[in-house]
């Protein structure tokens, strides 16, 4: 029988700290994220960074199908023959901010995306999503704590900032639980989350321009203690802080997703 603190069946490899590995060791926390995928017959699952398999051998015994992204080299043949038993796996071999997620679904049928996510790129690859969310169905992520309470922060938190806006205002972002560094090997500083990312019907979205409201949102949090007045000088005009009902001596975190929206959505005079 697997003890709680050893690894589920699979390889060992060490990891590499210039890809920001820390590999899931402990099967409670991996019983818990597949629960929380909690894969169906036609997912079209995708898994970003499988590692040692810690994720993808226990999803592949409850939907043979699965397809991964990985960057490491070395883990490719070791991956490829222990998941031989077990199911259909597909190996991506590419950085994944180089895979165009929306070529991974198929017609009529979106990705879901499942990962525990590299520390050191996890943000370049939120967004990278974010481009392709009318490709994903849902994604459930493994990060640091600290980014999943950003990504999840509320107006008013201190935590609250452009990955807050970016993220809310094309999905819906849930915190589900925290996972201690004793469960990763090598164990990292600092306490992980897992999170799940529900991306909003597109037509529901309501931006205009998407990369204005990018630009709006990089602007507004780019210098915090600012009001957005001064912030937002040279990017909003008084007329668009009017016509969006922003307060223009209102400072960033203070802000809603919806009234971001409607401030970059406000004409030009």
């Amino acid at each position: 029988m697997t003890s709680p603190s050893s690894p589920p069946a699979g390889f060992t490899a060490p990891a590499k700290k210039q890809f920001g590995q820390h590999f899931l060791a402990d099967t409670h926390y991996v019983d818990k994220i597949v629960m929380a995928v909690n894969p169906k017959a036609g997912d079209r699952l995708v898994e970003i960074g499988p590692g040692q398999g810690a994720i993808t051998f226990p999803l592949l015994r409850k939907h043979p199908e699965l397809t991964v992204i990985e960057f490491d080299r070395d883990l490719i043949a070791p991956l490829t023959a222990a998941a031989a038993p077990l199911g259909q796996l597909t190996i991506i071999h590419r950085d994944v901010l180089q895979v165009n997620f929306s070529e991974l679904a198929e017609p009529g049928k979106q990705i879901r995306l499942v990962g525990n996510l590299p520390y050191n790129i996890s943000s370049p690859i939120l967004f990278h999503a974010l481009e392709h969310a009318a490709a994903i169905s849902d994604m459930t992520f493994m990060l640091q704590k600290e980014v999943v309470d950003r990504m999840a922060a509320g107006p008013g938190s201190k935590v609250y900032g452009r990955l807050s806006v970016m993220l809310q205002a094309y999905c819906r972002v849930d915190s589900l639980f925290i996972v201690p560094p004793g469960a990763f090997r090598p164990p990292p500083k600092v306490d992980s989350a897992v999170a799940r990312l529900v991306p909003h019907d597109p037509a529901s979205v309501g931006i205009n321009d998407h990369a204005r409201f990018a630009e709006v949102v990089r602007a507004a949090f780019g210098q915090r203690r600012k009001t957005l007045r001064n912030a937002l000088n040279g990017v909003c005009t008084p007329e668009q802080f009017e016509a969006a009902g922003v307060r223009p001596d209102a400072r960033a975190e203070q802000i809603e997703v919806a009234q971001f929206i409607a401030l970059a959505n406000a004409p030009a005079a």
